[in-house]
């Protein structure tokens, strides 16, 4: 069960129809759901999604535009995760959040694809919690991952191209020790499941879910994504690697965002790795 706390609102003709939830649990997750037209129509699939914000800023309301557009172009429907934000709440409270949607929406979904994802800082969430998701059998049709920052220690090549570009890697550097605390690579839950700060630290990708990951080419953040597609196809994962001509970091806010655009056909049934 989850508790209601608005009414559905649609925003105009072919416009997704948005509620909010709050999902119940130990800690429980606000969230907003975006039901694509018709809403009385079954939905391609489920994606749970978390918004960016370097794990420390962020909401699923500033996050708007980038949901419902993905809603609105798939046909699935999305649930948009308010996770508590470091650095009051560190690992793993984040992932903990985003894995509470992510089985509320798995029940909601009834069989019907289900896939988890985010950009930036949650893509990292994203990955993290489809690592839970092997672990524990749940199902997912698939990652999104938007360009997300993997090695805590910034020190791929693509970091220091353009000492201009956001981010900066001495500040995604601060933002990774307001989220991982002490750094310690994962925390152990109660039935003995390894929760990983960041996916670049488990020792196998074996068994995970296809990844569709999107990452513009002067991005400081390329090297880790490019990196991660390789690793993931070495472990038998398929792993469908875009890279949106004009794309740059936190693009799915832009009105006009080409990562939108092609995650937005990757995540069609036909698109798929």
């Amino acid at each position: 069960m989850s508790l209601a706390i608005s009414t559905p609102t649609r925003g105009g003709s072919g416009a997704p129809q948005r509620s909010r939830l709050v999902l119940p649990g130990p800690d429980p997750v606000p969230v907003q759901i975006y039901r694509p037209a018709p809403a009385d129509g079954p939905p391609a699939g489920f994606l749970v999604w978390a918004h960016g914000g370097s794990w420390r800023h962020g909401s699923a309301a500033e996050w708007h535009h980038a949901t419902a557009t993905l809603a609105e172009r798939t046909g699935w429907t999305v649930v948009s995760v308010d996770y508590r934000l470091a650095p009051r709440h560190r690992h793993p409270r984040a992932v903990h959040d985003v894995l509470t949607a992510l089985y509320w929406t798995a029940g909601q979904a009834a069989g019907a694809p289900l896939a988890v994802g985010g950009d930036s800082a949650s893509g990292t969430l994203a990955a993290c919690a489809a690592l839970v998701a092997r672990e524990r059998g749940l199902p997912l049709t698939a990652q999104v991952l938007a360009y997300p920052p993997l090695d805590p220690t910034c020190s791929s090549p693509s970091y220091h191209r353009s000492p201009q570009a956001f981010p900066q890697a001495a500040l995604l550097r601060q933002a990774w020790r307001a989220w991982r605390g002490d750094g310690q690579p994962a925390t152990y839950d109660e039935d003995g499941t390894r929760v990983y700060s960041t996916p670049w630290e488990a020792p196998s990708l074996a068994g995970l879910a296809p990844a569709v990951l999107a990452v513009g080419a002067r991005d400081p953040v390329r090297d880790d994504v490019d990196a991660y597609a390789r690793r993931l196809r070495r472990d038998g994962v398929p792993a469908r690697l875009l890279h949106p001509p004009g794309a740059v970091h936190g693009d799915v806010l832009r009105q006009n965002s080409p990562v939108l655009d092609h995650i937005a056909r990757a995540i069609s049934r036909k698109g798929l790795p």
